[in-house]
């Protein structure tokens, strides 16, 4: 209220003193311009006579007003003699408005206007007895110029008038407002100022309680809401009909990757731009179905992460007014799902090699198909079918107990040592194929489980020699650098491909694909090593190319470790 009035009587103010000021100048102007006219009139009159009884060189000698200009021109527009240039430099004036209306009529006159000189320019001229012209320029400031020398003055009236009526307003609101804003809105019944809000001031308490009763029950859902949804691993979206985001959380921004800081209000697209979204989106936005109808599913990929979409519709009187949107990262179950049927089916593999040729060997010696001098072989190839049947179960079953055991005691154990027990065990094996073994480096004490130390090491010395070239050469390493101990096991093998190298440490992967190579296993060596190094919070390292492979581990030698955690 106090505003509107300060504002209407600004306005009136200013209105009021624009107007008269303009009004006062104008008026001012148009007299100050007519006394100008009159005495161009009178002066023109005078200077007529002298030339018609002087002749032309009376314009020179008679002493005019600093802003008049005299000029005579002849019948045909030619400049005679002027006061200001030379009348030779002059154009001719044959088509000025005054000029010509002065050869028809004897008197013309005419008022230009100059942007250059920002002035108004009259012209006054009659015409001689001899036929030529006589023509008086007077130039004074034009109306706009004038005005502009009044605005200090009407400023300055203006704002006297805005003083004043600011006064008076501020007065009567005063008077209005003050009981007004000292309203004690928390107890309106106590409040008596006017009669006339008396049942205003009850329903505005009654009014207060009840929202203050449903602003303490929305703020309880509210947190109740935020509590649960903030703590749910799933992503959790409302949507409104048009797609623009009513409610979500923070595992929804996480789970579509989007770097919004407040959704709210704004398009589910802003989020995420897949197509597979905006298809089930469509789809549940569109109101053909039933409203028993099964929620939309979809499966995103984002990152290198599969997050399962289920969409929704929320219905009003059989139309769809929103929609309600899961989002849940399923990533890590694809993955497990991958390698379960991964792992049958190599268990399966490789447990049906072996039986074949086993249960094909005793069928032969069971029938008396085998000749008498081929029953050794086949006995030492049933044995040896057997005894990698053995050595992968009993890897397998190493597996699942590394698998099973959530805690183990750790001891102090020299990691050179335990190179040097495993490098005395594989040396026969190296011998058969011309393999030299090194181990070199320096004693490194950490905290660990020697028999998991012990199969780490041997595995990767076997797979050393197992894909070496004969007469090759594998190197065993033992070294401390800064608060870590490293051990590197490199040979001069065939190498690995770069294609590969992701997979090897997985369970039953092999490089040969076939199953053939002439080096045997069980595939299960490295993944051993993988599980062995997460076990002891080692960090493992593969180089390889076609010269030969070199693995390394980097063990933590901290004195204080008592357990390895899984």
């Amino acid at each position: 209220m106090r505003r509107r009035i300060f504002a209407l009587a600004f306005l009136l103010a200013g209105a009021a003193a624009l107007a008269a000021s303009t009004l006062t100048a104008y008026a001012a102007y148009q007299n100050y311009f007519n006394v100008i006219k009159r005495e161009a009139i009178a002066e023109i009159s005078y200077i007529r006579t002298g030339v018609e009884q002087f002749g032309l060189d009376y314009i020179n000698k008679i002493e005019l007003v600093s802003n008049h200009r005299l000029s005579i021109v002849a019948s045909d527009g030619t400049v005679l003699a002027d006061t200001f240039e030379r009348p030779a430099d002059m154009d001719n004036h044959l088509n000025r408005p005054e000029i010509a209306a002065a050869i028809t009529s004897g008197i013309g006159e005419s008022i230009r206007y100059s942007d250059t000189i920002r002035a108004q320019t009259y012209y006054r001229a009659t015409r001689l007895s001899d036929g030529s012209i006589l023509r008086l320029a007077s130039t004074t400031d034009s109306i706009y110029e004038s005005f502009n020398d009044l605005i200090v003055p009407t400023a300055c009236i203006a704002i006297l008038m805005w003083i004043c009526a600011g006064s008076i307003a501020s007065r009567l609101t005063r008077r209005i407002v003050e009981p007004l804003n000292s309203l004690d809105l928390d107890h309106p019944e106590n409040i008596q100022i006017y009669d006339e809000l008396t049942p205003m001031l009850l329903r505005i308490k009654n009014q207060r309680r009840e929202i203050n009763r449903q602003m303490e029950e929305l703020e309880r859902q509210r947190n109740e809401f935020s509590a649960i949804t903030n703590n749910m691993n799933e992503g959790f979206l409302v949507l409104d009909r048009g797609g623009s985001v009513l409610s979500y959380n923070k595992s929804a921004l996480r789970l579509l990757d989007s770097q919004c800081a407040d959704p709210f209000g704004k398009n589910i697209l802003t989020l995420h731009r897949g197509e597979e979204l905006r298809r089930v989106i469509q789809n549940a936005l569109s109101d053909t179905g039933s409203i028993e109808a099964q929620p939309n599913k979809s499966i995103l990929s984002m990152g290198g992460r599969d997050i399962q979409t289920l969409v929704s519709s929320v219905r009003n009187e059989g139309r769809v007014a929103g929609l309600v949107i899961v989002l849940m990262d399923v990533t890590e179950y694809h993955e497990r799902e991958k390698l379960r049927r991964e792992f049958t089916a190599n268990v399966s593999h490789e447990l049906k090699t072996p039986l074949t040729a086993i249960f094909g060997y005793a069928e032969l010696l069971m029938n008396g198909m085998a000749k008498s001098e081929d029953t050794g072989a086949f006995a030492a190839d049933i044995y040896r079918e057997a005894q990698r049947l053995i050595s992968l179960l009993n890897d397998l079953l190493y597996l699942s107990r590394l698998d099973e055991a959530t805690e183990v005691q750790c001891v102090a154990a020299d990691l050179l040592e335990i190179c040097k027990g495993v490098a005395k065990r594989i040396q026969p094996a190296a011998i058969a194929r011309g393999i030299t073994v090194e181990v070199v480096g320096e004693s490194a004490i950490i905290q660990g489980v020697p028999s998991m130390l012990d199969a780490i090491v041997f595995n990767l010395a076997d797979n050393a020699i197992k894909y070496n070239r004969d007469k090759g050469s594998v190197s065993i390493l033992v070294s401390r650098e800064e608060g870590w101990a490293r051990l590197s096991v490199s040979d001069t093998g065939i190498g690995i491909p770069n294609a590969e190298q992701e997979r090897i440490f997985e369970r039953f992967y092999r490089v040969d694909k076939s199953r053939n190579s002439g080096a045997p296993g069980t595939g299960l060596g490295l993944a051993i090593v993988k599980h062995g190094a997460n076990m002891h919070g080692a960090m493992v390292n593969l180089k390889s190319d076609s010269k030969g492979t070199e693995v390394s581990l980097r063990f933590p030698m901290r004195a204080d470790i008592a357990s390895a955690k899984r």
